[in-house]
């Protein structure tokens, strides 16, 4: 979303909630890749990468909810708990907590090998 026009302001926030970086941008276009390698390998691989994906974001996002920081982006240990409006962590974290609770779902309601 960082790139395209008019979606962030002049200090790179997108929404007014987040700026992305290139370590950012490196985990998504990793996480991208690894479900497409999953889907391609088998059933049983695109559904553990559902469980471990779901864990993972969900986690970070319920973190980042509660502390204002994540771990995959290792902000819990670069700038520790962050004293933000709830209604900022909660804009800034539903991505992770939605898509992580969706991938979390199908791997756990999803048809089996």
């Amino acid at each position: 979303m960082n790139y395209i026009p008019g979606v962030t302001d002049e200090d790179g926030v997108a929404f007014g909630i987040f700026a992305l970086d290139i370590f950012d941008d490196s985990l998504h276009a990793a996480s991208a890749l690894w479900a497409l390698v999953a889907a391609i390998l088998s059933a049983r691989a695109a559904r553990l990468f559902l469980l471990i994906f779901g864990t993972l974001y969900l986690g970070d996002g319920t973190l980042g909810l509660i502390t204002g920081s994540g771990y995959l982006d290792f902000g819990i240990f670069n700038n520790g708990v962050l004293d933000l409006p709830f209604g900022f962590k909660v804009m800034a974290n539903l991505p992770h907590i939605g898509l992580g609770a969706i991938a979390l779902v199908a791997g756990l309601i999803g048809p089996r090998d």
